[in-house]
């Protein structure tokens, strides 16, 4: 039976040889095929070289820092679908909410725990493929949960649960990718757009009604960062 690490290639950055060594042993002996490099330029020259699935990628970093090689990453429709994952201190709240805002699709917290690590990239993957299913389809099915895309209109079992359009939208960004951490300036941009002045706790009141009315399981905060669906 053919794994899902089976080919999937997974670029590490770290200017730390020992979290290299590290993270490159725990995958490889996952069945992941993995590339590493020592610092930010180093990265881009092998993103291109290898075109890895997922980037694992070291925020502090001497030359170049790894938001701005995921800000060169992301201005290149090349690495559109390519996964990345920062690896940021726990205390790192700035970092982290950076990191997002340039792209980035997740983080995984230092010091890494290798069956967490393992846990988290496998995560990363099985979202991914499950997006790309996604937009074939018009329905999103998430646990108990069907969104139609195309009809606006959201099921739990058999129940139909009424929503507002922004209501609906918001939950419809959070579901299209379970896990994906959303900050609020991405939520803002892509539920509201740019050009739409709202209030600073609009959000806020649109996650507590979606909570109201789907439950406080699946929509889960991440203090000073922003919002994610889980179930």
């Amino acid at each position: 039976m053919k794994k899902m690490s089976d080919n999937q290639t997974v670029l590490v950055v770290d200017d730390e040889s020992d979290i290299l060594e590290f993270l490159k042993y725990n995958l490889e002996k996952e069945g992941f095929v993995v590339a590493t490099a020592e610092n930010g330029k180093e990265a881009l020259e092998i993103a291109y070289k290898v075109k890895p699935q997922l980037i694992i990628l070291d925020i502090m970093m001497p030359e170049m820092d790894g938001v701005e090689v995921c800000r060169q990453l992301r201005s290149d429709k090349v690495f559109d679908h390519t996964i990345i994952s920062f690896l940021t201190a726990r205390d790192e709240d700035y970092s982290q909410i950076a990191a997002l805002d340039v792209g980035g699709d997740d983080y995984i917290t230092k010091p890494i725990r290798p069956r967490l690590l393992i846990s988290r990239v496998k995560a990363l993957f099985r979202r991914t493929e499950r997006g790309a299913e996604d937009q074939k389809s018009e329905v999103i099915k998430v646990g108990d949960l069907s969104i139609d895309k195309e009809k606006v209109l959201v099921f739990r079992g058999e129940e139909q649960i009424e929503m507002a359009k922004k209501e609906f939208e918001l939950l419809l960004l959070l579901a299209s990718k379970p896990g994906k951490v959303f900050t609020r300036e991405e939520i803002f941009n892509k539920v509201w757009g740019t050009d739409v002045i709202v209030g600073n706790r609009t959000i806020d009141v649109h996650i507590r009604k979606l909570r109201e009315k789907l439950g406080s399981q699946y929509i889960k905060t991440l203090k000073g960062v922003g919002y994610k669906f889980e179930f």
